[in-house]
């Protein structure tokens, strides 16, 4: 099946011929479905923090990092804005004699009545004639072209985190900027350093510099902190082979073996290159101006002060696992834990049984020696986004998991039924754990769940074809940590999907 040609190719890109005949068969196999078996809601696997409670989880966040808890932000941020652009294409496309019937549309009708409103209006404007007329159709295409195209902005083939998304008094943010400033506000040791880290497309790496390079000293001087910035790329060993219908390997017209970039799921490898304590996990364009950005501080300070409390009682029972002197208590205490806090009951049965105390006790390592997430959760108010729900794995275990709608049946009216229930939606607001109580960091590649990618349908060069989706970073790639979900309010969830979500009020001025 391979070429000499072809195994040069894999060579050049790390990846080995048993991962592409592996991918291959499950060209053809498919994915499984995931087994949901309930919606995890407040009570049944979304804790809800009680007013009262926020002292508590703020004062085990704070008092961590007085003592020197090392922490990091992790921020996805290789996408292009290609499509939070995709609306606009049209006006390009579309003749003039056309224009004024789809400019009066919405929400097209707002964009061009509120031009001036965009961030990133004082600097189109420099490639725009002093005598400008947007009430032409002429002109309403000439701004879409310096927005869209490299005569202006070029910003449809620029990545979303340098785009200026924030206007402020005299000055405009990006979101790789705001998400500097979240990593001050909540993300700085206690030596007042704050550690960032960034996955960006290769060829996009030299602009995100740029924008670093015009504020960072800036922003440090106004937080008082010191910024340890970094990047990684995506590596070319995650990519997966697309195939054609038949399920044989897809091949360019020169006659190459075509590859396609993983999904975010790839990124768990450049997670697991990462070295700190406890590291928060946010998407890029999730971010609101500054005046707004306070409930998000307080609950990533919350959620990451609940992830402390668990992981303290997890390393002090595997602590008491380690001593024959406190043997017993740790296994009690492991039982409990797995019965009352990770609900997993026919397993604690199972272990209960076992007469074998050195075999129980280790059963209970295996079960709680793990990564450690804590991910918020938002009321489902319409938007789209994948799912906390109970789900059960193929070895039986039925765990808390986050399901995108992909990996659901929804021609089984039982799953349709049990996502009909649920209430709340992942906005990707993660915190993680990543080293064991002895400190020795995970190899988060362990830890993943391989049945859990998917497969899409796609096309090159008119021609159609099948590529492989990973495991999801926080789906099918975190499926065997720890996990726990918190209810966090709506307003710490702000993506912008399009360019027409910058109007709205999250993410005007004060």
């Amino acid at each position: 099946m391979l070429t000499e040609k072809d195994k040069l190719q894999l060579k050049q890109k790390g990846i080995t011929e048993e991962q592409v005949i592996k991918q291959l068969q499950q060209h053809k196999t498919g994915f499984p479905y995931a087994d949901i078996q309930r919606p995890a809601t407040p009570g049944d696997g979304i804790i809800v923090v009680e007013k009262k409670e926020e002292e508590k989880y703020l004062g085990i966040f704070n008092d961590a990092l007085a003592k020197g808890l090392d922490i990091c932000k992790f921020v996805p941020a290789s996408g292009a804005a290609t499509r939070m652009f995709k609306d606009l294409y049209a006006f390009i496309e579309t003749p003039d004699e056309d224009i004024p019937s789809l400019a009066a549309k919405q929400p097209y009708a707002d964009f061009f009545k509120r031009i001036e409103d965009f961030a990133f209006y004082n600097a189109l404007k420099k490639y725009l004639p002093a005598d400008h007329d947007l009430s032409t159709a002429g002109g309403k295409k000439l701004v879409v072209e310096k927005i869209l195209t490299g005569s202006g902005l070029n910003y449809g083939k620029k990545p979303k985190g340098v785009l200026k998304f924030h206007r402020y008094d005299g000055f405009e943010r990006t979101p790789m900027e705001e998400h500097l400033l979240e990593a001050a506000l909540y993300g700085k040791n206690s030596d007042d350093k704050s550690f960032i880290h960034f996955t960006v497309s290769k060829e996009h790496e030299g602009l995100f510099n740029e924008v670093l390079a015009n504020s960072k000293e800036k922003m440090e001087k106004q937080y008082g902190t010191t910024y340890d910035v970094s990047f990684s790329n995506q590596k070319p060993s995650t990519d997966t082979i697309a195939a054609t219908p038949d399920n044989e390997p897809f091949r360019l017209d020169s006659g190459e073996l075509l590859f396609r970039p993983g999904g975010h799921g790839a990124l768990i490898q450049n997670l697991n290159d990462l070295g700190h304590d406890v590291i928060f996990i946010k998407n890029i364009d999730n971010v609101v101006p500054e005046h707004l950005v306070g409930d998000t501080v307080l609950y990533k300070k919350l959620i990451a002060g609940i992830l402390l409390e668990y992981r303290e009682t997890v390393f002090k029972i595997l602590n008491k696992l380690d001593d024959l002197s406190t043997l017993e208590s740790g296994i009690n205490d492991g039982l409990e834990f797995i019965r009352n806090v990770l609900k997993r009951e026919v397993v604690y049965q199972n272990i209960r049984k076992d007469h074998n105390r050195q075999e129980r006790a280790n059963r209970i390592r295996e079960i709680l020696n793990r990564p450690i997430r804590v991910a918020g959760m938002v009321k489902n108010e319409g938007e789209p986004g994948g799912g906390p729900f109970w789900v059960r794995s193929q070895a039986g275990t039925i765990s808390l998991q986050i399901v995108e709608s992909s990996q659901i049946d929804l021609n089984d009216e039982e799953k349709k039924a049990i996502v009909a229930q649920s209430t709340h939606f992942n906005p990707v607001d993660l915190v993680c754990s990543t080293k064991d109580y002895k400190g020795n960091k995970f190899d988060l590649l362990d830890f993943i769940d391989p049945v859990t990618g998917f497969i899409s349908e796609k096309s090159m060069n008119g021609k159609p074809l099948k590529a492989i989706e990973l495991p999801g970073l926080w789906n099918g790639a975190m499926a065997h940590w720890l996990t726990f979900f918190v209810e966090v309010p709506v307003t710490t969830f702000n993506p912008v999907k399009t360019v027409f979500d910058l109007l709205r009020p999250q993410h005007q001025p004060e």
